[in-house]
């Protein structure tokens, strides 16, 4: 099932006081919470898992994509009107800015059993993509973070 929610309004709604900060095509949640910081046991720790996923999406009719950016905006009676009108230039200018107000990514968990977003952030950008370039060869890239996270090629 797809759903195509708000994340201003799903996580206005969390139990924990999420909070959303996005501008300029980029988006974050982080969990609510106290300012101070407590060490966490290695249980609890272990407890969390980062998810990394990268689009290159082909965007074949801006205008489709704009508009329905706009829609979406238009729908959502959360949003302030200043905000609204702001959000509303940004995605016309911009089908990057667009894509980014129709990601969700708490929708994109949201059903899995067992798990509770607890942050997400993400970011739309134009690019050059040439899918035969070497430079976007995810394994690569895999290889590339595992050197850095381990001080050699693989995990160990």
């Amino acid at each position: 099932m797809t759903r195509n929610i708000d994340p201003l309004v799903a996580l206005a709604n969390w139990p924990c006081g999420a909070m959303l900060v996005k501008a300029a095509g980029h988006g974050k949640v982080t969990g609510g919470g106290s300012r101070t910081l407590r060490t966490m046991s290695t249980e609890e720790t272990s407890r969390f898992v980062r998810l990394r996923v990268e689009l290159v999406l082909e965007v074949a009719d801006g205008d489709a994509v704009t508009g329905a950016a706009l829609r979406h905006l238009a729908d959502d009676p959360e949003v302030p009107d200043e905000e609204r009108t702001q959000a509303q230039s940004a995605v016309t200018e911009d089908t990057a800015e667009a894509l980014a107000y129709l990601v969700d990514p708490f929708a994109l968990v949201s059903e899995v059993p067992g798990v509770e977003l607890q942050q997400a952030s993400w970011s739309s950008e134009r690019i050059d993509y040439d899918p035969d370039s070497p430079d976007w060869d995810l394994d690569d890239d895999d290889v590339q973070e595992d050197e850095d996270e381990h001080g050699s090629a693989g995990i160990g």
